[in-house]
């Protein structure tokens, strides 16, 4: 289902936690990167994703702002934990405005990773409807993104269909 939203919005997701009676239900937002997500566990939920090397606030403050004077066209959500004020889920989306189909754009989905101990709880789900749309009313024609087999799966019962071959080459 897709809507329309300002940022000044939070959505909120409610699921049931098996944890405890006392905390039956826990509510999840779904909100943009803010410069005080580094000190709340933002770059450690990037290691496990992939390789992501200790990060200055300095250099972190930087590419902040340099992703920031992007305004829409490059946007990282995350969701808090309201209890232990960490991130537990993040992802990234850019929009990329080409010249093909009269000057349409498309939406690169990047970076989605869920804390391994908030695994299975729809959250990464919800990462990706909140990208998917972002570009959709950012009038992208379609959305990519890449990722291993063993995410496949995850992402078909997120809408999307393998298509093509993923290419890469390092310079690093």
């Amino acid at each position: 289902m897709l809507f329309s939203f300002s940022w000044s919005n939070v959505f909120i997701i409610e699921l049931e936690l098996p944890h405890s009676s006392m905390d039956a239900e826990h509510k999840f937002g779904v909100r943009k990167l803010e410069i005080l997500d580094k000190s709340k566990g933002f770059i450690e939920l990037l290691q496990q994703l992939t390789i992501c090397d200790s990060v200055s606030d300095k250099e972190f403050e930087e590419r902040f702002q340099e992703i920031s004077s992007c305004g829409d066209d490059h946007l990282i959500c995350v969701i808090e934990d309201d209890r232990s004020g960490k991130i537990i889920a993040t992802g990234s989306v850019f929009i990329e405005k080409k010249f093909l189909r009269n000057c349409g754009k498309v939406g690169h989905i990047e970076d989605v990773v869920v804390d391994s101990a908030a695994r299975g709880m729809q959250l990464g789900k919800k990462i990706i409807e909140f990208l998917t749309d972002h570009a959709h009313s950012m009038g992208c024609y379609k959305v990519i993104l890449d990722c291993s087999l063993e995410n496949k799966a995850f992402y078909e019962k997120c809408g999307y269909k393998q298509k093509e071959v993923q290419m890469v080459k390092y310079f690093i």
